[in-house]
């Protein structure tokens, strides 16, 4: 039985995840290709995206059918809706974010690449914003607040975000170890997480091969994993425990981190929050000296 065509994009996302088990190698590629380049689905014939993607066009057309369309075209009028409203780019340069593309009307001026990737980025901002409700941010702490400790792995552009993730978890009382891989040893800095701990997963396209290794290499030694990326198709986002999915806006091959950072932002707030009320309903004294949970307004994030 075909299931019921998603009406907008983020139901698309949603059933894709859900479907993924039962769709081919192939359609899975050409869903995740779809995921990932909402516009080239919306402004181009098939044959032009089969050809960009390296994808056969049949695999399109059947990943559109499994996931309840009539055809390619009919999956197509959903990637164009939202942009209905919008001209076909004319420059090379466009900043991609959520809501679709941006044309820069002067790319070599860096005070209109500025304003353009800040209107981007409130974009990505206001969706994050409109989808909070719908991300599962206390699983996401509870998996966080449970572990003995939390291993950290973001490589090249999300190298950022983990960093900063780590830091703030440490700040609020959570041992958190970053796995940088320097001096080519992430293997050996992954070998001492267990059942016990947890591994939060960061990373974006084009996902760094070592941060999908240190997955797979985690996953055998029991821990668990929250992954943050930016699609629920993501490899990264694959046998993980929970995800949390978040985009950014996107320059060519430069990638802005904002929703990423106020998501990790959020996890270590929502983490401090969560210990301080934990001690407030102990009515021991216990509690009132538990020791790595300081005081919110002493911790410097």
């Amino acid at each position: 039985m075909s299931p019921v065509k998603p009406t907008t994009l983020e139901a698309l996302r949603k059933l894709i995840g859900l479907q993924s088990e039962r769709l081919t190698p192939r359609m899975r590629d050409a869903a995740h290709y779809a995921i990932e380049h909402p516009n080239d689905i919306a402004l181009s014939p098939l044959a032009t995206v089969a050809a960009t993607a390296k994808i056969a066009p049949a695999a399109f057309i059947r990943m559109a059918q499994a996931l309840g369309y009539d055809g390619y075209s009919d999956l197509q009028r959903l990637f164009r809706a939202p942009l209905q409203q919008a001209a076909k780019p004319t420059f090379s340069e466009r900043i991609r974010h959520f809501g679709g593309e941006q044309t820069l009307e002067n790319p070599d001026d860096p005070a209109e690449v500025l304003r353009a990737f800040s209107r981007a980025n409130i974009v990505s901002l206001e969706h994050l914003h409109a989808d909070a409700v719908n991300l599962p941010l206390r699983q996401a702490i509870r998996l966080i607040q449970n572990a003995r400790i939390v291993h950290v792995v973001g490589l090249r552009r999300s190298y950022a975000v983990a960093a900063y993730l780590a830091y703030a978890l440490n700040r609020v009382g959570q041992s958190a170890v970053q796995l940088t891989g320097l001096g080519g040893a992430i293997t050996e800095q992954a070998s001492i997480a267990n059942a016990q701990d947890l591994l939060i997963a960061i990373s974006f396209p084009p996902y760094a091969a070592d941060t999908l290794q240190v997955c797979e290499q985690v996953r055998l030694q029991g821990a668990k994993r929250l992954a943050i990326t930016n699609a629920l198709m993501s490899p990264v986002a694959r046998g993980a425990d929970l995800v949390l999915e978040v985009n950014d806006a996107e320059l060519l091959g430069f990638r802005s981190l904002t929703s990423a950072m106020s998501l990790a932002q959020t996890l270590a707030m929502g983490l401090a929050f969560s210990k301080r009320d934990r001690r407030r309903k102990d009515a021991g004294a216990r509690a009132n000296n538990q020791p790595g949970t300081p005081d919110l307004r002493e911790i410097d994030c």
